[in-house]
């Protein structure tokens, strides 16, 4: 992050109040510039063509970066979950908030460690960097080396951000509506509830610690997932609410394998896809943001490094058992387990029509797609995540035919669409059945009663 821009956190519900109001401001204001413009040339344009101007879109997405937080968050949720319907505009300008967050000033840094750790803070560290390796929306990360010599990785969340998480979705939320910067056809609402949630678990740095040493005892415990994984050694004598120390691996970017050998993008995937039906059927516990982020690939043990454990989330035991049956059913296109399954899981808990339960079950059974098909699937040839994508934005543009799925059911969902994407963006060629096959020996199906 060498020449990050920085910019200071705002800390108290009303200056971030304040931030989102300025920007409503300012965008009105834009909108009444071009507006009188815009007539004085005889045009008569529509707000939301005053409102989609690149300097508009550009000054919200600056102002959601600036926040962090919950704020930025919802810009990264509307870009990864609802981009096919957004504007092309808003769509690329919001994709930007994925990994491009602003670095806390130095002179707030050092106040908030004064703050965490006391006046004699440095004092555990040989080295301590004030210039941060990674920043996103929650908080940042640096490179730290003990008195012993080890070096660590230092998640600092960003100050008022835990405390400030509801008003952000709902001010921006509002704010968005009101700029008719959203299409209409854009259902987010039940997306935003239940990303309050999901936020005010990710700020929970002693929650994340907990799944952290949790997920590394499963993996260090499973033969297979050691030898291919590393997930890092926490340190939590250093960690509290708002600081989360862990062993620093180093790796390379997950998408850049891109460049390596077919073999190696294969493996790579196959390993992520198999650990995905273990978090699901073995583990019952899930790492459920699909961010690239959080996977890195060490070229030289050839393992791959797992990162943030702050959107895990437990697997209960009778999900895990229906959408193993929901996916074995798939493969022989079993129209009536498969609909039992997704009853059982809550897809249909709303009454709904007979055609409606089908176009859902279609949903299911072309994500499906992979594990029917015979020998190596080809993600690199087939956009199967955009078509899964597409049929499930075209059902949700219609009001009456949109059923919310449970929330477990929703980050399942993004995590396996995430994998996909990756599988599709490295080129990999994968045999699906045989993972899921080999999963089905490992933990066989338990009939319903």
């Amino acid at each position: 992050m060498k020449n990050k821009q920085t910019a200071k956190v705002p800390s108290s519900r009303l200056s971030r109040f304040s931030s989102v109001g300025g920007l409503a401001s300012r965008l009105a204001g834009n909108v009444l510039i071009e507006g009188a413009k815009k007539l004085s040339q005889g045009q008569k344009p529509s707000l939301n063509e005053l409102v989609m101007t690149p300097k508009n879109i550009t000054h919200m997405a600056d102002k959601l970066a600036e926040l962090r937080g919950a704020a930025m968050k919802v810009g990264q949720m509307l870009s990864m979950d609802s981009g096919e319907l957004l504007p092309k505009e808003l769509s690329d300008i919001l994709s930007r908030l994925r990994s491009d967050a602003k670095a806390m000033p130095h002179k707030q840094l050092v106040t908030l460690l004064k703050n965490s750790w006391g006046v004699e803070w440095l004092s555990p560290f040989a080295h301590f960097d004030l210039n941060p390796f990674a920043a996103a929306s929650i908080g940042q990360v640096h490179l730290a080396t003990l008195a012993t010599g080890e070096k660590l990785a230092v998640k600092l969340q960003y100050p008022g951000i835990r405390n400030s998480i509801d008003s952000d979705i709902d001010n921006v939320a509002a704010l968005l509506k009101l700029s008719n910067l959203i299409p209409s056809n854009v259902q987010f609402k039940q997306l935003l509830d239940e990303a309050k949630k999901q936020f005010h678990v990710e700020a929970d740095y002693q929650n994340e610690l907990s799944m952290l040493q949790r997920f590394q005892s499963l993996v260090s415990s499973n033969v297979i997932s050691a030898e291919e994984f590393i997930v890092p050694a926490a340190y939590p004598m250093l960690c509290n609410q708002n600081i989360l120390v862990m062993e620093f691996v180093d790796g390379q970017n997950i998408e850049s394998i891109i460049t390596l050998e077919q073999a190696t993008r294969n493996r790579v995937a196959t390993r992520l896809l198999t650990l995905f039906f273990k978090e699901l059927f073995a583990f019952k516990l899930m790492q459920t943001d699909p961010n690239f982020a959080n996977y890195q690939y060490q070229a030289t043990s050839d393992k791959l490094v797992l990162l943030d454990f702050g959107a895990t989330r437990v697997i209960p035991c009778t999900l895990s058992e229906q959408y193993k049956q929901l996916m074995a059913a798939s493969i022989i296109n079993d129209r009536k387990t498969m609909e039992n399954a997704a009853q059982n899981i809550g897809f249909f808990q709303d009454a709904i029509t007979a055609e409606q339960k089908s176009l859902v079950l279609d949903i299911f059974y072309l994500a499906c797609e992979p594990l029917r098909f015979e020998g190596d699937f080809d993600f690199g040839d087939d956009r199967l995540a955009k078509r899964i994508k597409q049929a499930a934005m075209a059902m949700s543009m219609d009001r009456n035919e949109w059923h919310s799925p449970p929330a477990d059911a929703i980050f399942i969902h993004r995590k396996l669409a995430g994998l996909y994407l990756l599988a599709s963006q490295i080129g990999a060629k994968i045999n699906v059945k045989q993972l899921f096959e080999a999963q089905l020996q490992a933990t066989p199906i338990t009939m319903n009663t």
